[in-house]
Order: C-alpha cells, then structure tokens, then sequence
C-alpha cells in the first residue's frame, strides 16, 4: 500500500518519475511510470484552466521547450514519454531546432486503444509475450518512438494548410474550422497552447495520431 503523502502529490510524483528518465530506461520502468502517471493524474481536457492560451504573439524568450513541457500536467503522461526518446528530448533541448509538439492530453493517453509501445501485428505475429526478452524489449522500444514521433512536428512557427511530415514520417497539417484548429488527418481538435517558447510551442489536442 502506499504511503498516503505520495498519492496526495501526483505533480510531485511525477517531476521525481521525469527526473529519473534522462537516460534510457528499461521497458519495465516506462510501464511502470505510465501506470503511474496515468493513474494519479486526475486534470485532462475538463481541466477548466487548459482553454486558457497565452497571449497572442506572447513568447517566453530565453525558455525553450524542454524547460516547461514537464510542467504541464495536463500532458503529464506524454511528456514523461518524450524523455525515453532521444531524437525528441534532444530535439526539445535544443534551441536552435525548433518543433510543433502536438501533445494529447492526459484523458487521451489513458483511453487509448493500446498502449504507446503495443501493435497489434505484434501481438498477431508474437502472441500474448510479444513484449517478452530482449527483442521483445527492443520491438517495444521501437512502438513507442514511432508514437512519440508522431506528435513531433519539427516546424515552428507553422502555418495553417502548411503540410509537414512529423518526425516519425507520417504527414500532417492543420486547418481552422467553426474557429478552433483541427489537426489532419482525422480532425484532431487543438484545445489550447500550453506554451510558446524560443524553439516553439506545445499544442493540447484532443486524440492520437498515432
């Protein structure tokens, strides 16, 4: 059972979660803090504060995206995944390379389908222990980057109808419709702009595109 101290500071939980992955973890460490995150963070897209975006044009200059995408817990969960890939995390730590990060909130992440390292072909061709010994391991691995991957656009500022392919490959862009913007393909809804730093800014939206 857990101590009632730690279940009563989820945020605090977390930036300790976040903090231990700057290097690459074992899969058993980036289920169990998925699991973590996904069960003590209570704000996703009712959080009243997350439609609240920043001024327009409003820049925090000297902060790059790396330095505040931690500290919003509404993306609590697919923020702590984008330190186990090292072409996004480096990416975001760097501010001569600038990126769109399209992060899903918190609901999103805990209602998908599968979970960000699972394919189904995995599963069809490996069965139940598809995710079992090192090539498990390593199939894992290379799920859960492809889905990080998706939500990276390396394009900032970007531009309506402007098609960019993310950094996993797949193309995307985004148009307005009845005034909010809508990521496609598959008319994902941005809810709001958490940020916009020197190299960017981080968008909540309201599904996967992965």
């Amino acid at each position: 059972m857990k101590p009632a101290s730690l279940l009563a500071y989820p945020a605090a939980i977390a930036c300790l979660v976040l903090a231990a992955s700057a290097v690459p973890r074992p899969l058993e460490s980036i289920i169990e803090s998925f699991n973590l995150l996904s069960q003590q963070s209570p704000l996703g897209k009712h959080n009243p504060f997350i439609n609240i975006m920043p001024p327009a044009g409003e820049v925090s200059t000297g902060v790059i995206i790396s330095d505040v995408i931690g500290k919003t817990q509404t993306i609590a969960i697919f923020s702590g995944l984008t330190r186990d890939i090292d072409l996004v995390s480096d990416r975001l730590d760097d501010a001569a390379k600038n990126a769109t990060v399209l992060a899903p909130d918190n609901g999103v992440m805990r209602n998908l389908k599968r979970k960000p390292w699972e394919d189904q072909d995995d599963y069809d061709s490996f069965g139940a222990n598809a995710y079992d010994g090192d090539a498990g391991e390593d199939r894992a691995h290379k799920n859960l980057r492809r889905f990080v991957e998706s939500h990276i656009v390396p394009e900032s500022p970007w531009a309506e109808g402007q098609k960019v392919k993310t950094l996993a490959g797949n193309e995307v862009w985004y148009e307005t419709k009845d005034g909010k913007k809508m990521i496609q393909p598959g008319d994902v809804e941005v809810t709001s702009i958490a940020d916009k730093v020197s190299n960017g800014e981080i968008w909540i939206i309201s599904g996967s595109l992965a």
